[in-house]
């Protein structure tokens, strides 16, 4: 089985390539999608329905169209990762959990310990909690090779 894995969250960091060049060194047989990663791109999603002088109509058009994305990607996934990072709140990342919840995927998160309480209840939905893209990737491993 080949697994399909989403990796949602804070885009500032490298732990996408972490988890992505762990997993090709264990040779497991996963893919990997995510959310668009790059600011402008995602921001402009809508201006392809033509330009909006107001920025709400602008963040409401690009946010839907960033959603058909999003929300094919997470129901078609066997697990997903959701990483919080510290500098920034991931607003996104907290609804894709939720939206994996709701879907009933099963996802792990991966943030520090310092951000624990405002996580809690994102926490206590996830079936993991990781503390690095190394335990993530030591999870899909026991996952995909113990039989």
């Amino acid at each position: 089985m080949n697994w399909n894995i989403y990796l949602s969250g804070e885009i500032h960091t490298d732990w996408r390539e972490q988890i992505k060049e762990g997993c090709e060194a264990l040779n497991l047989p996963v893919t990997f999608s995510s959310a668009v990663t790059d600011h402008e791109a995602s921001d402009s999603a809508g201006d392809l329905l033509g330009a909006e002088d107001n920025n709400f109509w602008r963040d409401h058009k690009s946010a839907k169209v960033n959603a058909i994305r999003t929300k094919t990607l997470i129901e078609n996934c066997d697990v997903a990762i959701v990483r919080f990072g510290d500098k920034y709140k991931q607003w996104n990342a907290a609804f894709d959990a939720g939206s994996c919840a709701a879907l009933g995927k099963s996802y792990i998160t991966l943030h520090d310990e310092n951000i624990i309480h405002p996580l809690k209840e994102v926490d206590a939905s996830a079936m993991a909690w990781a503390k690095t893209p190394e335990q993530v990737v030591e999870i899909l491993k026991y996952l995909i090779t113990k039989a």
